[in-house]
């Protein structure tokens, strides 16, 4: 064992309150593993014979996203990436192997490329502030680690093993959601200069949070309009004129691609107070023509490239095609989103149709794209929201 890995691994256990590295590495992994095992979840008192009824809890189910690794990455996924998944070395270190899986077609195979590296891939898991939930994988290699952070409520010492001596080994790991956190980050990855190891069958079995709220409007007595407009492929610097000089609050739904592309022309075009940039799924695919395994990479994925590229999650999804089902609005739910939002009202491409009788109506979500139209496209609708009386608005703070 190097120097480097006992005093890396003996730093990284004080921290979590395990201790300091033995010198011998047998009794590491011996002491360790129960350490993990006592330190995974706090106890639960059973309840006396005089508490009150209990109430029927919340079905268990995996929350992961493609937790068999055996959904293939979309043409318009991030750089290499591993759908559901965001690994620190990229397609450089972590790719999806059909040797020999623990289960299914193919798992995940990291091999770090460097003295630098763990290998780490990480996804971000929705949580109910307050749960308990318990995270396993199976894993293949040496020093595997398996741990969720960044939501707790406490540091929770991670699952590991010292080797599983070629083949498949489970870890095991439970941590509570802190008051108030809606996200873990739950990461895998092995050891400094030890070598590459495999990953599959994760889970985080837990209560699945509400499903999203399906909407094509916004109930408000306000006299306000909602302009959104998709996609982001065209970006014209007619529209954003038009967005700039009249300070008009634009919820963005950009595919992540087209978003990475000219992230600063979306900066520019949400800086009015109100707007923001929400999420459209990754390949702009028929959702329910997908498994809800499936529908819920595509969201999450977008989620996560849209966090990183304007350091804000999205709470709100808009199918493409308008095209959902009761997958999608649990898929939704899992990836943080809170509403499933179509439209009502229709100006794009040099269209004016609203879709309910008379003229645009408080509340009223009005679609449009990022095309070469877009500015007269705001410009025709600008000026029915001012027949009908009403201002433009943002969204996000009337969907909390």
């Amino acid at each position: 064992m190097s120097t480097r890995l006992s005093t890396c691994l003996s730093t990284g256990l004080s921290a979590l309150g395990v201790g300091r590295l033995p010198a011998r590495l047998p009794a590491l992994a011996a002491s360790a593993g129960l350490l993990v095992a006592g330190l995974a979840g706090p106890a639960v008192a059973a309840p006396s014979a005089a508490a009150a009824p209990t109430v029927a809890a919340a079905a268990t189910v995996n929350l992961a996203t493609n937790p068999g690794f055996e959904i293939p990455a979309s043409s318009l996924a991030d750089w290499g990436s591993v759908p559901g998944w965001r690994c620190s070395g990229g397609p450089a270190e972590a790719a999806l192997t059909t040797a020999a899986p623990h289960s299914g077609t193919s798992a995940l195979a990291v091999t770090p490329a460097g003295d630098e590296s763990t290998g780490e891939c990480v996804q971000t898991v929705s949580v109910q502030p307050g749960t308990t939930y318990t995270a396993s994988a199976w894993v293949r290699g040496k020093f595997v680690f398996l741990g969720a952070t960044g939501g707790t409520d406490r540091p929770t010492a991670p699952a590991w093993t010292e080797s599983t001596n070629g083949g498949w080994q489970k870890l095991t790991t439970r941590f509570t959601a802190a008051p108030g956190a809606t996200t873990v980050k739950l990461s895998v990855h092995g050891w400094y200069q030890q070598g590459p190891f495999a990953v599959d069958d994760v889970r985080v079995d837990g209560p699945a949070p509400a499903p999203a709220t399906a909407a094509a409007s916004v109930p408000t007595s306000d006299k306000v309009v909602f302009f959104t407009v998709d996609d982001g492929w065209q970006t014209t610097p007619e529209a954003e004129q038009v967005i700039t000089s009249n300070k008009l609050p634009i919820t963005a739904f950009p595919l992540p691609m087209a978003a990475a592309n000219n992230p600063d022309y979306f900066r520019r075009v949400t800086a009015a107070p109100g707007s923001s940039i929400q999420d459209h799924s990754v390949s702009h695919t028929d959702l329910t023509t997908l498994s809800p395994a499936e529908q819920q990479v595509e969201i999450c994925d977008a989620r996560d490239s849209l966090t990183r590229l304007f350091g804000t999650a999205p709470t709100v999804f808009r199918p493409p095609y308008f095209a959902w089902n009761a997958d999608t609005l649990q898929a939704a739910a899992n990836c943080g989103m809170r509403t499933v939002l179509t439209a009502d009202a229709d100006f794009s491409w040099g269209a004016s149709n609203i879709w309910h009788e008379g003229t645009l109506s408080p509340g009223d979500v009005v679609l449009m794209h990022w095309t070469d139209t877009l500015a007269d496209d705001l410009r025709r609708a600008l000026a029915a929201a001012e027949v009908a009386g009403l201002k433009p608005a943002g969204l996000a703070s009337y969907l909390r």
